[in-house]
């Protein structure tokens, strides 16, 4: 545990996070899990690779709003951590991890586009069932591990900073592991995200550029498919650039005022990564026609499932009425 001086925070900021904890946790599991099962559902777009790696984001974010802001949303309202010290070590593995599960599921998603944009020759070789289900094996093993060493206590240790009354990672013998963990499993993989998005870009660029060079056009097939997985690969970029947008301020909240001494930054700062975890589900609804969708078929299903319901037993009761009654009838004409 950390003895620092603790942070003032003040009561109504302290309100506003735990309401906006509850808020996300209600609209994030929900719009996460109809995510989820809406692509299940839809057998054009369970047929793309990126598809899975779409639904492995969900999954995370999905993950993150049922278990986390829970937790979060407690820590908020008491202004202190009464959860016990399973949950204060569970806490900060299910956070790093999943912000890792989410950076690596959108690097798998850019590899995705570039091999499909950029190499389309070894597209079906790379991206095989059996390839996509290891490499989800080993995006979320790989997220997950590197929050090993402060979990057993080799390099660093979880714990409350009773200063803020955080669940994190803390220093042991002077030693912290949090600097490794933001490089590599933040830092890192967002840089290779930008470089496969700029050269995606060049590459899209260049062949249009050639397109309007020449006079022969692609056919209408090919420039159809090509049209769709630029859409993709757009909304793909845009859920990335929101991401950045989400988690860059507590980065720099954390880097500016690592004292601390502007707690109401640092909470409107975490707010906002919170988000990151909600905003997917109406991101592909607003940009995509495809996603959109798969979310109306779905909605569609529940609807008439519903409304259909008690129609059905009505329908059912009026039947057996008018059974029951042409059996009265023949009784008595045999009578």
């Amino acid at each position: 545990m950390f003895d620092g001086e603790p942070v003032k925070y003040p009561r109504a900021t302290t309100v506003v996070a735990a309401v906006c904890a509850i808020v996300f946790c209600i609209v994030g599991v929900v719009g996460n899990f109809v995510t989820i099962i809406a692509l299940f559902r839809c057998p054009k777009l369970k047929s793309h690779a990126t598809t899975a790696f779409v639904i492995s984001l969900c999954a995370s974010d999905f993950l993150f709003c049922a278990v986390n802001l829970p937790l979060t949303a407690v820590r908020y309202i008491s202004e202190s951590w009464i959860l016990g010290d399973a949950l204060c070590k569970l806490f900060p593995v299910l956070f790093y991890g999943n912000v890792a599960v989410s950076v690596l599921n959108m690097v798998a998603i850019t590899l995705n586009r570039y091999v499909l944009i950029t190499l389309y020759d070894y597209y079906t070789k790379f991206y095989s069932k059996l390839s996509i289900c290891l490499q989800l094996l080993c995006t979320w093993g790989i997220a997950f591990l590197i929050m090993i060493p402060p979990l057993t206590g080799i390099w660093g240790q979880l714990g409350l900073d009773r200063s803020t009354f955080s669940c994190t990672i803390l220093e042991k013998d002077g030693k912290s592991p949090k600097k490794a963990i933001f490089i590599f499993g933040f830092g890192f993989p967002c840089l290779v995200i930008i470089i496969a998005y700029s050269c995606i870009y060049w590459t899209v660029r260049n062949s249009k550029l050639r397109l309007r060079s020449h006079e022969s056009m692609p056919p209408q097939r090919t420039s159809k498919r090509e049209r769709d997985d630029n859409r993709l690969t757009r909304l793909m970029a845009l859920i990335f650039f929101c991401f950045l947008i989400c988690f860059l301020p507590l980065m720099l909240a954390n880097v500016v005022d690592d004292k601390v001494s502007i707690p109401e930054l640092h909470v409107f700062s975490s707010i906002l990564t919170w988000a990151s975890s909600v905003i997917n589900p109406f991101i592909y609804a607003a940009t995509n026609k495809q996603y959109r969708s798969a979310y109306k078929k779905l909605l569609s299903i529940v609807r008439s499932s519903y409304t259909s319901g008690p129609d059905s037993m009505h329908s059912k009761q009026d039947k057996l009425q008018s059974v029951s009654y042409r059996h009265k009838g023949s009784s008595s004409a045999i009578v």
